[in-house]
């Protein structure tokens, strides 16, 4: 597991961890979403020395950020919907812990239920086949 507390700050190979694992699972999560390619990107900002920076899926529907920023409350992950790729600012915010990128079907989850986003993909227990 890694340990998504360990401080970014002034520690260059934690952040390169940081955000390599981030992207990483953020990318699992797009594919667990059953995001159709080219609809989102997963881009990475490392910012100064003194930050994680941060690591976000930007969906036409949904902006998901990852960053230390939310440390001593142990959120870290954004969630919030948007308007496109072009609209960074989108609806209210929502965060989690940044440990839920060690449970992407738990992310995926609440990122169902804060945006709706990949409930078509979701296939309830009561649905019956037609």
């Amino acid at each position: 597991m890694f340990d998504w507390t360990k401080s970014c700050s002034y520690d260059e190979q934690q952040k390169r961890r940081f955000h390599t694992t981030a992207r990483s699972r953020l990318k699992k999560l797009a594919a667990e979403l059953h995001l159709p390619a080219g609809s989102y990107e997963v881009r990475s900002n490392k910012a100064g020395i003194a930050v994680s920076g941060e690591v976000t899926l930007h969906h036409t529907a949904v902006y998901i950020q990852v960053g230390q920023f939310g440390m001593s409350s142990g959120h870290g992950i954004l969630i919030r919907t948007c308007k496109g790729r072009k609209d960074y600012t989108g609806g209210a915010n929502h965060f989690v812990a940044l440990a839920m990128l060690d449970d992407i079907p738990a992310l995926a989850a609440a990122v169902r239920a804060i945006t709706g986003i990949g409930r078509d993909a979701v296939h309830s227990p009561d649905r019956h086949a037609a």
